[in-house]
């Protein structure tokens, strides 16, 4: 769009079109209010979709590469016990990290929300899983989940998903005769992607390159609430780099949202609402850049927590080879997993979920455009290490620890002169003990398998899930949390905050279902507050 100035007299001020802003932004809008977004990305052409899988195929380009990222922009640093490689995470553009996520969507299980009380670690949610079961429900509906009640594990629910499971792959076949030697339980993995056409999308059409791109929009992304609120009133504003918030005089509100445009132009978005939705980095970043006299610490930071209890999943992964043909590659995301061992967490044991995957060792296409043999010898080389791989992974819960942030670096600068986000990524023992647990398991069921073992992700070589969780934490203390269970902050009472950065605890669940319920929870209350019905 050429024009992007601001909106006059807009009820709300959407920060970020990911799923939490772009769910608020459609509901909002639904109800009848002015809704401006801004997002400091682009908003891609759904065109382009398939020359972005061909570029996500070839191994000349990074993950990076495939939505355009731009090292100026979105640079940042790293400090801490372990690296952090946060711009393989991330999309910066209209619809957000659902535009290359793999599409998993689990409930957290109900003692996830107290894990201090059930656990003896870390904290309690203020709200429990009754709190938030009806909104689950909501967001199946609304990203469109294809799953079965199969996981007899799993937290109770009220209905079946809005589609069926996707049956499982041949390759889940395989693990399940060892799994049922072992006494290990597989179940179906709930999808937000069409088994079936639903909501106007069409079904899965197995393209295989769901992370990081599905052409086809079987996959639900964010775009499909940034265009449905667009259609009902919202403006969307791309490419409006958020530069930070400014409140009034009094302190308790903020009065708008300074951004930049890409032709130079500062602009400021006045509205009666605000919501910061830029997940878990972006917007403790946001938020600390915009200090003043009254929040030298940063805005909506008298707690000194914002930025703090930085949180992700730990991977934790074991691989090798069978003798006998696998068909890896020919589905692009998981069909089952097992959620037996989660709730035995404890103090000791984090909680964990083994994964069966269905895309282990490279793809014949990797495989031609990177080796250095032609003709027959290539194709000799395709069938000796083409398919027969397996292998397995794990989601491992970490403990929310104050040293663990997200803060501003001072020594560099972004593209607007502004302090990029440091991320202080560290790791508690609990966790590292418990990957040690996660790969004996999968070490069992590879070798019931008869499968020669040839990688495994550790405790040493373990690395992020990049699910950004924690830093803007809700609790019912404002000295100890930022927002409050609505979500609202404590500091200012026109300003919310939604998206995995209010989780207190992150459990070892994929957590976008969570964020999107969380969202529909707050759209409600924001609602309220502008004097809805």
């Amino acid at each position: 769009m050429s024009d992007r100035t601001p909106v006059v007299d807009a009820d709300v001020c959407v920060i970020g079109a990911g799923p939490a802003g772009a769910i608020v932004s459609d509901r909002l809008a639904a109800a009848g209010h002015s809704v401006v977004v801004l997002d400091a990305g682009p908003r891609f052409d759904p065109a382009d979709r398939i020359d972005r899988q061909e570029r996500a195929i070839r191994p000349y380009y990074g993950r990076p590469d495939v939505w355009d990222g731009d090292p100026e922009r979105d640079a940042y640093s790293s400090s801490g016990d372990r690296g952090y490689p946060l711009n393989h995470a991330r999309v910066k553009g209209v619809g957000g990290s659902t535009l290359h996520w793999q599409g998993m969507v689990m409930r957290l299980h109900e003692d996830d929300f107290n894990a201090a009380t059930e656990r003896g670690v870390g904290v309690d949610w203020p709200i429990d899983y009754a709190d938030l079961r009806p909104y689950y429900a909501a967001a199946e509906r609304e990203l469109g989940v294809s799953g079965a009640s199969d996981n007899p594990y799993a937290p109770p629910r009220e209905e079946p998903h809005p589609m069926p499971a996707f049956p499982p792959s041949y390759s889940d076949s395989l693990f399940a005769e060892a799994c049922e030697e072992l006494g290990i339980d597989m179940h179906s993995v709930p999808n937000a992607r069409n088994s079936e056409g639903y909501d106007d999308r069409s079904a899965c059409v197995g393209y295989g390159t769901c992370q990081p791109v599905c052409p086809s929009g079987a996959k639900y992304d964010a775009t499909v609430h940034v265009d449905r609120a667009e259609e009902r009133g919202a403006t969307i504003i791309d490419r409006a780099a958020v530069q930070q918030l400014d409140h009034g005089p009094d302190g308790e509100r903020v009065r708008s949202a300074e951004y930049v445009t890409p032709d130079g132009e500062t602009h400021r978005q006045e509205a009666d609402a605000f919501v910061v939705a830029g997940g878990g980095v972006e917007t403790p970043r946001l938020l600390l850049l915009s200090e003043s006299d009254q929040y030298p610490d940063g805005l909506a930071n008298t707690s000194g927590a914002v930025g703090r209890f930085f949180m992700d999943h730990l991977f934790a992964g074991t691989g090798g080879v069978l003798d006998e043909p696998t068909r890896q590659n020919h589905v692009g995301f998981l069909t089952s997993e097992c959620h037996g061992f989660y709730d035995e967490a404890d103090a000791e044991t984090a909680p964990f979920k083994l994964e069966f995957f269905n895309y282990a060792g490279p793809s014949p296409v990797e495989m031609a455009l990177s080796g250095e043999s032609w003709g027959d010898d290539l194709l000799g080389d395709l069938r000796d290490a083409y398919g027969n791989n397996i292998a397995m992974g794990a989601l491992v819960g970490q403990l929310p620890d104050e040293g663990s942030y997200v803060g501003l670096d001072r020594d560099r600068t972004d593209a607007h002169g502004n302090p990029v986000p440091e991320i202080h990524w560290s790791v508690d023992d609990r966790a590292l003990e418990t990957i040690d647990r996660v790969n004996a398991i999968q070490e069992s069921i590879l070798e019931e398998l008869g499968a020669e073992i040839t990688w495994q992700a550790d405790a040493e070589s373990t690395g992020p899930a990049y699910h950004h969780m924690g830093t803007t934490r809700m609790g019912e203390d404002p000295t100890e949390s930022v927002v409050d269970p609505d979500l609202r902050t404590h500091d200012l009472r026109n300003c919310w905050i939604v998206g995995s950065s209010v989780f207190p605890t992150g459990g070892a669940m994929n957590p976008t279902l969570t964020i999107a319920a969380l969202a529909l929870r707050a759209a409600e209350n924001i609602d309220s507050a502008l004097g809805g019905p």
